[in-house]
């Protein structure tokens, strides 16, 4: 069926900051910017891909986490130098739950889904997501929030292993120096009792609050991921299934390769759960299937746009542009994801899988020129944006040399 949505923006219509300059940023921004909104972005570190975008200016900003007033203070002064309210999305957890905590000074200024706002801050982090699923019944491996040593106790004792470990929120660990082992780690992996232990008194160092987990047996490849976008009035706009077919790091990281698959069993279950918390806007939710008993339970929720994100498009799904539609109230008609076989590619994540894949021997070389073949569509290659581009292909040189140059 034909989109029957606009298929680009009024030059009237008001224009979006993104918050949150990394690659997923970047790739928000260009997907507006190619359906004519006027697009900007905001970030507390001028090192990310969207300060030599482009597709639109980017603005550096306090950091909300260390300086929560002066970036409050910032938004409303970039807020007030627009001539329209402009629509805010966010590519970022800092910034989820930043939005979340100052949502009385910018809705005023700025247009974003400020009624789902809270929703959003508490599944930005770790602790209250795994409760709002077990509260609404999306099912979820074994999982505590630690707070302490006699906690993590606790939990280990019945624990099956290998078990995870992860941060209440993802930034809690970039706080360790450069060379720690969990340093801008998101999770970690402990196949004994002892081996939690250790690495609970690591994380501990930088916040003794965290999430351990038993994990989800089964391939990568019975990991799927649901990314979808809901209206103000909580209809649902649209939605994708994608299935992930390699991960970096293996076994328990995220997709370095994923492919569209028709799955209503899962697409209902997380439509189910989004609709009873009342959500509103962009969200992301990885799941995996069980090979134990069948079942589907979430790994994760992130509630902004995503790296996944960036492959709806290709499915006929564009959700940012259907969030910015809603936003500023234009009538928004419900789509269906287009079943087309294509794969959507993070190359700097897929030389570090492929490598581990081949290691383990769980991929060919044919097969992995196999997982190259057309369609495919690429996260971090955009000729247009030369200088972005640039960098990440010379970060996947230095990535691909890195053996070469150790020996």
């Amino acid at each position: 069926m034909t989109n029957p949505n606009p298929p680009r923006a009024e030059p009237d219509w008001p224009p979006a900051v993104v918050a949150g300059a990394y690659q997923t940023g970047v790739v928000l921004m260009r997907n507006l910017a190619r359906r004519g909104v006027a697009v900007s972005c905001i970030d507390c570190d001028s090192r990310r891909p969207a300060f030599k975008s482009v597709y639109g200016k980017a603005h550096l900003c306090p950091n909300p986490d260390e300086e929560p007033a002066a970036w409050a203070a910032f938004m409303r002064r970039l807020g007030s130098q627009f001539r329209q309210r402009p629509v805010l999305i966010s590519s970022s957890d800092r910034y989820v739950s930043a939005i979340a905590d100052h949502v009385a000074e910018l809705k005023d200024l700025f247009v974003f889904a400020d009624s789902s706002a809270a929703i959003q801050g508490l599944l930005a982090t770790k602790r209250r997501q795994y409760e709002l699923a077990a509260e609404h019944d999306l099912p979820v491996p074994r999982t505590q929030v630690v707070e302490s040593a006699g906690d993590l106790e606790a939990f280990a004792a019945e624990a099956r292993y290998p078990c995870l470990i992860k941060p209440i929120h993802f930034r809690d660990w970039q706080r360790f120096p450069k060379g720690h082992p969990l340093f801008f780690e998101k999770i970690a992996v402990a196949s004994s009792r002892e081996e939690l232990d250790r690495i609970y008194k690591m994380a501990a160092e930088a916040n003794p609050h965290a999430v351990v987990q038993e994990i989800i047996e089964g391939p990568d490849t019975a990991k799927l991921v649901y990314v979808s976008c809901y209206a103000q009035d909580r209809r649902r706009l649209g939605s994708c299934v994608f299935r992930e077919i390699r991960t970096d790091p293996i076994y328990f990281g995220s997709a370095s390769i994923v492919e569209p698959v028709q799955d209503a069993a899962t697409d209902a279950m997380c439509d189910r759960f989004l609709r009873s918390i009342g959500y509103a806007g962009i969200c992301e939710i990885e799941l995996k299937r069980d090979v134990r008993d069948g079942s589907v339970k979430m790994i994760e929720a992130n509630p902004r746009y995503s790296v996944t994100s960036d492959a709806a498009p290709y499915a006929g799904v564009d959700l940012g542009w259907l969030h910015y539609l809603d936003l500023i109230g234009q009538p928004v008609r419900p789509v269906e994801p287009e079943f087309r076989a294509f794969r959507h590619i993070v190359l700097y994540r897929d030389v570090n899988a492929f490598r581990s894949y081949l290691r383990d021997g769980l991929l060919t070389w044919k097969e992995l020129f196999r997982s190259y073949r057309r369609p495919v569509y690429f996260f971090d290659f955009d000729p247009r944006d030369w200088r972005v581009t640039a960098e990440n292909l010379y970060a996947l040189l230095k990535l691909l040399l890195r053996p070469y140059l150790r020996r």
